[in-house]
């Protein structure tokens, strides 16, 4: 049983309390997830370096997808593998990995190269699916695990503006301590406002202190980077933040939950709640008073999977499979004030974003919902902030199948990247919250 396992296998079979951080797993004794072995560098070590955004540990990381330049450098850049220090929700330190590339292309706007933090989408919640292996093997496939690492074109994408970027694996995912806390907006936005810190300490990094800031993110990393655009000016405010790409953010976890229940991606429903129970024992308690034996099997199951493996197992499931009453996890969480307060907590939007924000969500999205995340463009202009607003209109391609939420990602990913790169060069964004009204 794998290290991940166990953890989970605590959190559901008791009502102790689950510590924030595990025991880091000995050299001699590698964790193996889903028969991946994680290499030893995503072992965090016991004692971590104060501050936030330190580096911990750096080492080459070899892209596999790349090409030889012919100026000797590969391209499209040069690849550092990152672990770093970071705050997590209960205010606690942590080790969070990531990966820094230096691009080969040469930057051709003013001031020193920028920087784009990317927030992966979802990946999963088993240490073998974090973004940086993905980059390193752009496709797992075992007889245990399936790990795509779909996000490496929007990274090719900023990396052939000329723009440095890193990447985060978020808290616990590929880190071994713990398990990843997914859609948790603290833990996410503040992973990515530090990997921007830690990148300016990589060997041979090109970037600066005065280097201007992008964030990056679609879906959970659409989220993620919501989040630390919110965050940036109390926990980062030394972190030149000049523009946010946020796309199909699940900013309402509520809402969020009723359209991934019985979908393709039903398994989400599983990670969030793994990770929540981990971290809020008032969610925890009630998830162990009404979970029956399959539900405590799915979720200590669903905490090593990867997206495809979650797919394949759990497509299309309803959490009323996995309820002593039979009732749905979101209704028993709306039932319970001290568990709903949890999801409530996540809510974004209650925060004015530093700097200007181009938020895009699809009409037809129905795993993360348009509504709720059109409600963000809503709440972050009634608070004075310069958004940009894009409603991706396309036909419907299945309902709950993933593809109403997958292809506003591919078909807008060209403007976004041109919008975040005009930021980096340092020109003026114009909101368009004025025509919201009239927006779908």
């Amino acid at each position: 049983m794998s290290r991940i396992s166990s953890v989970l296998t605590t959190v559901v079979a008791t009502t102790a309390c689950v510590c924030a951080s595990a025991s880091p797993a000995a050299a001699t004794d590698p964790v193996v997830s889903r028969g991946v072995t994680i290499p030893a560098f995503y072992t965090p070590p016991a004692e971590l370096p104060s501050g936030n955004g330190k580096l911990i540990r750096h080492e080459p990381l070899r892209l596999g997808l790349s090409l030889p330049g012919l100026d000797g450098r590969r391209l499209p850049g040069t690849a550092t593998r990152l672990m770093y220090t970071s705050t997590d929700t209960a205010g606690q330190p942590v080790a969070v990995t990531g990966a820094y590339i230096e691009p080969s292309a040469g930057w051709e706007g003013t001031g020193p190269r920028p920087l784009v933090v990317v927030g992966s989408g979802t990946m999963g919640q088993g240490d073998q699916c974090a973004p940086s292996l993905a980059l390193e093997n752009p496709l797992t496939l075992t007889g245990e695990t399936v790990s795509f690492g779909y996000e490496t074109l929007a990274v090719y994408r900023l990396l052939a503006t000329g723009a440095a970027v890193v990447v985060t694996d978020y808290v616990g995912l590929g880190a071994t301590d713990r398990l990843h806390t997914y859609v948790n907006r603290v833990d996410e936005g503040h992973a990515m406002l530090d990997a921007a810190r830690a990148a300016r300490s990589v060997p041979g990094a090109s970037v600066t202190a005065s280097s201007r800031v992008g964030m990056y993110g679609y879906s959970q990393g659409g989220g993620a980077s919501a989040a630390a655009a919110e965050l940036q000016r109390t926990y980062a405010p030394d972190v030149p933040l000049v523009g946010t790409y946020s796309g199909a953010p699940p900013a309402d976890l509520t809402e969020v939950t009723k359209g991934i229940d019985g979908s393709a991606l039903a398994g989400a429903l599983g990670w969030s709640i793994n990770g929540f129970a981990q971290t809020s024992p008032a969610l925890r308690d009630v998830v162990e008073a009404n979970l029956n034996d399959a539900g405590r099997k799915a979720l200590k199951d669903i905490s090593t999977t990867c997206v495809g493996d979650a797919i394949l197992g759990y497509g299309f499931t309803k959490s009323t499979k996995w309820t002593k009453n039979g009732k749905s996890v979101g209704d028993i969480i709306a039932g319970e004030p001290a568990a709903q307060a949890v999801l409530d907590d996540q809510r974004l939007g209650r925060l004015k974003p530093t700097g200007p924000v181009r938020l895009a969500t699809g009409t037809q999205d129905d795993i993360v919902p348009h509504a709720q995340a059109r409600q963000l463009a809503v709440d972050w202009c009634k608070r004075g902030a310069d958004v940009t607003y894009k409603a991706v209109i396309l036909p419907n391609l299945g309902d709950k199948l993933l593809t109403n939420h997958l292809a506003p990602l591919l078909t807008d990913q060209g403007d976004a990247v041109d919008w975040l790169t005009d930021r980096l060069k340092g020109k003026t964004a114009s909101s368009n919250c004025w025509t919201m009204p009239v927006q779908p």
